[in-house]
């Protein structure tokens, strides 16, 4: 299933009612914890692509088997420039920057890859799974260490 992200920051809304809608046709619903962190993470991904390109996404879900309790449910984000994500290092009082730290955090796996002229960022939420600590330090990928100092007094 894919959608097309035009590089205007409604997409971001958009995108995050069609996941839903995407959830819920595979029997997730919408008060799961995987729903709520697959939203949040579309959330993320989208606005990176469009902020930070201007340019169209495309938006993907694989949700395979999702129904079954051993499922992974897989995220993907296209876009057209060729610019390495970077999760960033910010302080406390920064109002963005966090949104490679939070796929790192919430994900049980994530990366990036070249795609044409562009890029591919994905990432791995398993159904029932435990999530995987991080392990790179800060400006490393694709961990990123340090996320729940940066998520204290963030509001979701």
């Amino acid at each position: 299933m894919q959608l097309e992200i035009r590089p205007d920051p409604a997409e971001v809304g958009r995108a995050r009612r069609w996941a839903r809608s995407r959830l819920a046709g595979c029997g997730i619903t919408a008060d799961e914890p995987l729903a709520e962190t697959l939203v949040l993470l579309v959330s993320e991904l989208v606005t990176n692509a469009v902020v930070h390109t201007g340019r169209p996404a495309v938006l993907r879900l694989s949700l395979s088997g999702a129904a079954e309790a051993s499922a992974t449910v897989r995220l993907e984000v296209t876009d057209t420039s060729a610019r390495a994500p970077v999760p960033r290092c910010v302080d406390g009082e920064a109002t963005g920057g966090r949104g490679l730290a939070l796929v790192d955090g919430l994900a049980d796996r994530w990366g990036w890859s070249a795609e044409g002229s562009g890029k591919r960022i994905w990432c791995e939420l398993d159904r029932y799974g435990g999530r995987r600590r991080s392990s790179r330090p800060c400006g490393g990928l694709p961990s990123y260490e340090g996320l729940s100092s940066l998520l204290d007094g963030i509001s979701v």
